[in-house]
């Protein structure tokens, strides 16, 4: 989607210093520009997250309620992954013309997965296993997950994806229409666990490996069907990785009973990996490093890894 506000290094000083002016003076320099937001990097340690349209500015306020909330207990399965509980809230502007709010978050040092090698990833695969069989629990104490109509929903609810218009995409999707449909109760969900929002701290040496460092980007967080975060391990990884996050995944307890998630959750999950590919195949001028993700997501599918 196309920006409609043009988020800068100059704009982001000025609402620091309005709003925050004890962070004015940091070392300021964008960091990534994403789907829905800009990083500004903020010193060595934080990073401000500036939505660049408006369908994300909501998406800013759900991860200020949500991620407090589930912190502890990811923090608890996975003590060295960083989750970026937002540390300071940022206001519009009038006066400065930036119409939505805004946050300032920890800097989680690192590289995209979605920049290393796909067989590296094996190396953390059980790591985002148990961090999901710890976020895929019931919302508790009568907190009411953000709504979110794109994520967790029933697949029939979703467009039929530009994929599913070639003959192996057809099988699939079908085959996920066909699965039985998610009847549990609805659990806490990323939105977006895709590698472009996870966190590689690369190997420090020869012979050891990449870990898995932070896990950001959870403006989609909602509740629903676990199939719709991992339709995203077709997107991340190869057909050991994803043995290997399903096998910590059912060890730490996931699904009902703790004895794993069933096939039918897994045949749903190929089908909502069809929809995150073709939306990621759909903008290539506008988003070229999501691109090369959908392309490995459809040669994983179509070759039925």
């Amino acid at each position: 989607m196309r920006a409609e506000l043009d988020v800068t290094v100059a704009l982001a000083r000025a609402l620091l210093r309005e709003q925050h002016p004890d962070l004015a003076a940091l070392p300021l320099r964008v960091a990534a520009n994403g789907w829905d937001n800009v990083m500004v990097r903020a010193g060595e340690r934080l990073v401000l997250r500036l939505p660049r349209r408006a369908a994300a500015a909501p998406l800013v306020e759900h991860e200020r309620a949500a991620l407090p909330l589930l912190a502890p207990t990811l923090r608890r399965a996975v003590p060295d992954v960083v989750v970026p509980v937002p540390l300071r809230a940022g206001a519009p502007s009038a006066a400065l013309g930036y119409p939505w709010p805004w946050s300032v978050a920890p800097w989680a040092d690192g590289v995209a997965a979605a920049a290393t090698p796909v067989p590296a990833r094996r190396a953390w695969a059980p790591t985002l296993g148990r961090l999901l069989a710890a976020l895929h629990r019931p919302p508790g104490g009568g907190v009411l997950a953000p709504h979110n109509p794109f994520r967790g929903v029933p697949l029939r609810q979703r467009a039929r994806p530009a994929l599913a218009e070639t003959e192996p995409g057809a099988r699939l999707w079908d085959a996920a229409l066909a699965a039985a449909p998610y009847d549990g109760p609805p659990v806490w969900l990323h939105g977006d666990p895709h590698p472009a929002n996870l966190v590689v701290a690369p190997a420090s040496h020869h012979g050891a490996r990449d870990r898995l460092a932070a896990v950001v980007d959870f403006g989609d967080v909602t509740a629903g069907d676990p199939a719709s975060d991992l339709g995203s391990l077709w997107l991340t990884f190869d057909a050991a990785g994803r043995a290997a996050c399903r096998d910590a995944l059912t060890t730490a307890g996931a699904g009902p009973g703790g004895a794993g998630w069933d096939e039918a959750t897994w045949t749903r999950a190929r089908g909502w990996a069809l929809v995150y590919a073709s939306a990621m195949l759909a903008h290539p001028d506008l988003h070229p490093g999501l691109a090369p993700i959908g392309e490995h997501a459809i040669g994983e599918l179509f070759a039925g890894r």
